[in-house]
């Protein structure tokens, strides 16, 4: 009997798992062997679910989890879970693991094919104070755990979130629902760096709505700390201090490429890995690299950047998985579609905002509309303002920016079909998009913004360049 090819998966969440299972669909255990190491206790669950799980609204960790460990080993995938891999070897076709869960005991492991899906970091500034016990990251499920645990512990109600983007809004909704009082502090303009500040402003004026103290222009320059326990008792900002009883940090997330780079792996601008169509880690045969570790083609400009979703992360690894298992398939790139929510508010974002329009050299215009979530005659219509960016003389869709209640967020769906298949903006305004009263008005609100980008391309001037 032939020796069964040894395929070794570094990371136990959404892309490494994806690409162990994927692989093992293709070939069984006797012609390829599968080991995957995740540093953590869990496997294969869904991150972004994390700041429902702390604010209540799902349980958790369990609900949380897609496919357990059992599952996995179950499908004759060696998935050792609490072992960490601290070095790879290329050279000799090797990793070498720790087992933090056996006192740190170390050993090699051979392999013929690697996958790499190390994941992202979330952002943790060096900063007095801010490894203090009471300060939380937040992006793994162990996170979610010490997070929940220490609200329970925490002396008062009050909460600080440093940074207001995608998790930083996420995790102020969870800890409103929490009971805390909840202040957040970033340093941009307005909330949301992800969103245009004009559209930013709108979640400010939602979240502020909401109880939530936001601030802006704010660069935290440290944590300080009670004399007892060291523990967090304040957000020092240049300009004010800030009572926390928990601090959580929502600065985003930069690629864990640490162990790559080690090894002489290849990254780009971003840090995160680059990799061909196929996901193979540029110059080399036999490894691959997917989720939040790499990055990805912007369909839009056509540039490389670092955009961590668990949705790529999912195809990244079912692509892996086919490739490393003698397939062909590609994961041609994206154009950065994004939803979120805070409380009631609604927000979603695909294509570029209009900064980075400006970096990609286009010149274009922006309309925005205010529109409404069904007919405006019926019950429980919600008011939505929709952006656009069209570029300039051929009127090609750039970007959307959706800001609205109820009904808003997946709009930005269609946007992100147009923006996929490069449509114009005239081209939209005739897709053929279901309505009835209960749904949409007659005019879609992404349909109405079209419209009026598609004027704005047609008169020469009428936005002006950006």
């Amino acid at each position: 009997m032939a020796t069964p090819e040894r395929l070794v998966v570094i990371g136990g969440d959404a892309a490494g798992m994806a690409a162990a299972s994927q692989a093992r669909r293709h070939k069984g255990p006797e012609a390829l062997a599968v080991t995957a190491f995740e540093r953590g206790h869990f496997t294969s669950y869904s991150a972004c679910g994390i700041p429902y799980w702390v604010g209540g609204a799902v349980d958790g960790p369990d609900a949380l989890i897609a496919r357990t460990a059992e599952e996995h080993r179950a499908r004759d995938i060696d998935l050792r879970l609490r072992t960490e891999v601290t070095e790879i070897d290329l050279d000799r076709g090797r990793v070498r693991s720790r087992d933090l869960a056996d006192g740190g005991r170390e050993a090699w492991t051979g392999f013929d094919k690697l996958v790499v899906a190390t994941g992202a970091r979330p952002v943790r500034p060096p900063l007095p104070g801010i490894d203090a016990p009471g300060v939380y990251g937040v992006q793994t499920l162990d996170d979610g755990q010490r997070l929940l645990y220490g609200l329970r512990g925490a002396p008062g109600r009050r909460a600080v979130v440093i940074g207001a983007g995608y998790i930083g809004v996420e995790m102020a909704e969870a800890l409103v629902h929490r009971g805390f009082q909840v202040t957040v502090l970033d340093q941009g303009a307005q909330p949301m760096s992800t969103l245009d500040p004009d559209m930013g402003a709108l979640v400010r004026t939602a979240m502020c709505g909401m109880g939530i103290e936001v601030v802006t222009g704010a660069r935290v320059t440290g944590v300080l700390t009670d004399e007892d326990e060291g523990r967090a008792r304040a957000v020092v900002t240049e300009d004010a201090e800030y009572q926390a009883d928990v601090v959580v940090l929502g600065l985003g997330v930069r690629p864990e490429t640490s162990l790559a780079e080690a090894a002489g792996l290849p990254l780009g601008a971003s840090g995160g890995l680059r990799t061909d169509l196929a996901l193979r880690v540029a110059g080399q045969e036999h490894v691959w690299a997917g989720g939040d570790c790499v990055e990805v083609r912007d369909l839009v400009t056509g540039e490389h950047r670092h955009i961590a979703l668990g949705t790529h992360a999912n195809k990244h690894g079912q692509v892996i998985g086919a490739n490393v298992a003698g397939g062909y398939a590609t994961f041609p790139g994206v154009v950065g579609t994004a939803v979120s929510k805070v409380c009631d508010l609604e927000i979603a974002r695909t294509g570029l905002l209009e900064s980075q329009a400006r970096a990609a050299g286009l010149q274009f215009v922006t309309v925005t509309i205010e529109s409404t979530s069904r007919a405006g005659y019926y019950p429980e219509a919600r008011p939505m303002h929709v952006k656009m960016l069209a570029e300039r003389r051929t009127g090609r869709l750039l970007g959307v920016q959706i800001v609205g209640r109820e009904g808003a967020a997946k709009r930005v769906d269609i946007a992100a079909v147009a923006l996929t298949a490069a449509m114009t903006v005239e081209q939209m305004t005739a897709l053929d998009l279901g309505y009835a009263p209960p749904f949409s008005p007659v005019w879609d609100p992404v349909l109405v913004a079209a419209r009026k980008a598609d004027a704005a391309v047609r008169v020469t001037g009428s936005t002006g360049p950006r």
